[in-house]
């Protein structure tokens, strides 16, 4: 899985999924040859790999124990991760939406690794727990339908899209859509105190913390809900309820694309960035003391090219303390992808709309991914979705 040697680094995890699904013994070398993945040698796998257009080496015995016995040194910071099943994937987006509008939906497509798609019917029905892991679409759990009103109030999609979220939101017993999302962003944080692992990109991120923060709390305008906001709710929101930001303040103009100063993205265009040096730098872990961030890491590079979204990047100083930086632009003080825990759970968030679209915009034509079969940035979403079949292993205290 290094740089050299991978001709198709994202089709190479959808053959590790199905390895699992086939019950074969798969173990992932961290930081070796870019996070490579070692299988039996069997006949079916070396077909699979050839069909996909993915490259593999077959090992002797004695070189395997060789490669073994030098990740396992105490001087290498390297380390040897058991896969042990197929985590089941569930994709939270709308009804009829297509692969290619969220990156997630379309780089497993492109992997060919199996997902089922959710939406506010299953999660408020609590068939998250059939799930091991969790993606949530680009979404607005805040109930503020993206804050596209500025833009787009008068596009015949704005209007279709707001009727069917208020639509269904009354069809699940609530008044306003607001109430809708918060109860489902109340499912997933269950879902991640009992032990889920949830990833989520773009304006999912940073809308799902202000929902749990705000819960109790009207921050929408008349054009969203009807009624009025409740006066000096900023004052009301309880950062406590947030897994992994703190202090941020709200954005109240409802005609300005942007929920709060969570995101860089205005930060970002007074500083004009320019698009030759917008790259985000991978934080390096030590493999066998830290793993979970380590797989998260996994790549052929750690320098990966940056890419915006509604959500582009997390500001440094709303960043909880306890919440890790896997990786961060230090020159504009941003993280564009963390990880945390959560009762018995995970969750990890990821800036940006589409790694191989710089620049975003409705309407925009698909990625094809064939283009990129060695993208840093999908790889990453790759990492998580992999992370939960590793093996627990054991503490030493």
């Amino acid at each position: 899985m290094d740089a050299e040697g991978q001709q198709n680094h994202l089709k190479a995890y959808g053959i590790t999924y199905w390895g699992l699904e086939k019950n074969y013994k798969v173990s992932w070398l961290l930081n070796y040859r870019g996070g490579s993945f070692l299988f039996p040698d069997d006949e079916p796998i070396r077909r699979e790999c050839q069909i996909r257009g993915v490259t593999f080496e077959v090992l002797s015995d004695a070189a395997t124990n060789s490669i073994l016995e030098e990740i396992s040194s105490p001087s290498q910071n390297m380390e040897t991760v058991v896969l042990e099943k197929a985590p089941k994937i569930a994709v939270y987006t709308p009804k009829g939406k297509q692969p290619w509008d969220d990156a997630v939906t379309m780089v497993l497509t492109y992997a060919e690794i199996p997902y089922e798609e959710i939406y506010d019917e299953e999660v408020l029905t609590d068939q998250l727990l059939l799930y091991d892991w969790l993606h949530l679409h680009h979404e607005d759990f805040t109930g503020q339908f993206g804050k596209f009103f500025g833009t787009y109030r008068t596009a015949p999609w704005y209007i279709e899209q707001k009727k069917e979220a208020e639509n269904l939101a009354l069809k699940l017993g609530y008044s306003k859509v607001s109430e809708e999302k918060l109860a489902v962003a109340l499912k997933v944080r269950d879902y991640v105190i009992g032990g889920g692992f949830m990833f989520a990109m773009c304006s999912a991120t940073d809308s799902f913390e202000i929902a749990l923060a705000a819960e109790g709390v009207d921050i929408c305008e008349p054009m969203f809900d009807g009624d009025s906001s409740d006066p000096n709710y900023q004052s009301q929101i309880n950062y406590n309820n947030s897994f992994a930001f703190k202090d941020f303040i709200l954005e109240r103009r409802p005609e300005t694309y942007e929920f709060s100063d969570i995101d860089t993205t205005d930060d970002r265009a007074k500083k004009r960035v320019p698009f030759q040096q917008d790259y985000f730098t991978l934080m390096d872990f030590s493999a066998k003391w830290d793993p979970i961030p380590t797989m998260l890491c996994q790549n052929h590079t750690q320098l990966v090219k940056g890419f915006m979204g509604q959500t582009t990047a997390f500001s440094g100083d709303k960043i909880k303390s306890n919440v890790l930086r896997l990786g961060e632009n230090k020159l504009n003080g941003e993280a564009r992808y963390i990880h945390g825990t959560r009762g018995k759970g995970m969750f990890t968030f990821y800036g940006g709309h589409d790694p191989e679209d710089y620049q975003h915009f409705v309407g925009d034509a698909p990625t094809v991914l064939d283009l990129h079969p060695n993208s840093p940035g999908y790889r990453l979403i790759l990492n998580n979705v992999l992370f939960p079949a590793a093996r627990k292993k054991k503490l030493k205290t």
